[in-house]
């Protein structure tokens, strides 16, 4: 299958959100928090999967930290890893779900929501028309991109998107993100001899994948054509029109 049109049609998401995701961030507070949380988890595992759906299952809260640990923990066996990775994609898996419904039940809300900024409506009304032409595929692609699991899911469930179909997708794109994401730490602390270099390999990775993203941010702001992203005020910028539905 030709993945570069679905490619191309991802890059107005790329260029839309960046630098108000707390990804790089959270990357950066590994070293201070990892410490504090193994110890906190290994003394009462019962709750750590509980504070493990608490944290992935709504968007855009910061877990890398907590996921990365758990996958250290699940090397040194103080946690079940096959149990890890069934609640960290469960739980996103069933915030995903819940957005679509949300983004089906209430879509006057929803649409009232992302007027309120230009820059809002352009990405939902986008992220809409592309799940309608790229289907489960695109649902996938999202899911990896900047404050795309979000607007991923409201935009199917504003227009209509089967339920079925769309987890299918989010299936999948859960899945692939937590086993990279306990991965990190479940490879790091078989790689490494201690807690730090297993904290340090998990950092140096996804410190790598930060700076991918962001050097493919600024691919797509500098070489967006018609149809690009929006300015930061939501009209054509100096890199094309807003994107429209076709």
């Amino acid at each position: 299958m030709d993945t570069a049109p679905l490619a191309h049609s991802l890059t107005p998401l790329v260029g839309l959100v960046g630098p108000d995701v707390p990804y790089a961030t959270t990357v950066a507070a590994w070293p201070a928090l990892a410490g504090g949380l193994e110890q906190e988890l290994t003394h009462g595992a019962a709750w750590a999967y509980a504070l493990l759906v608490i944290t992935t299952l709504p968007p855009l809260v910061p877990n890398s930290a907590l996921l990365v640990t758990s996958g250290v923990l699940a090397a040194r066996g103080s946690l079940d890893i096959a149990l890890v990775l069934c609640v960290v994609a469960g739980s996103a898996l069933l915030g995903d779900g819940l957005l679509h419904w949300f983004g089906g039940r209430f879509r006057g809300r929803v649409s009232h929501w992302a007027a309120r900024t230009p820059r809002r409506k352009a990405l939902l009304g986008w992220s809409a028309s592309q799940i309608q032409r790229h289907g489960v595929p695109f649902v996938i692609a999202v899911r990896f991109l900047p404050s795309g699991r979000l607007v991923g899911a409201l935009g199917a469930g504003a227009v209509g998107y089967p339920l079925y179909r769309y987890l299918i997708g989010a299936g999948i794109a859960e899945s692939i993100w937590a086993l990279y994401s306990v991965g990190l730490g479940y490879l790091g602390s078989a790689a490494a001899r201690g807690e730090l270099q297993a904290i340090a390999i998990g950092c140096g990775i996804s410190l790598l994948v930060a700076l991918g993203s962001a050097l493919i941010q600024l691919r797509a702001r500098h070489g967006a054509g018609p149809g690009g992203p929006p300015g930061p005020d939501g009209d054509p910028g100096e890199q094309g029109s807003p994107p429209r539905r076709p």
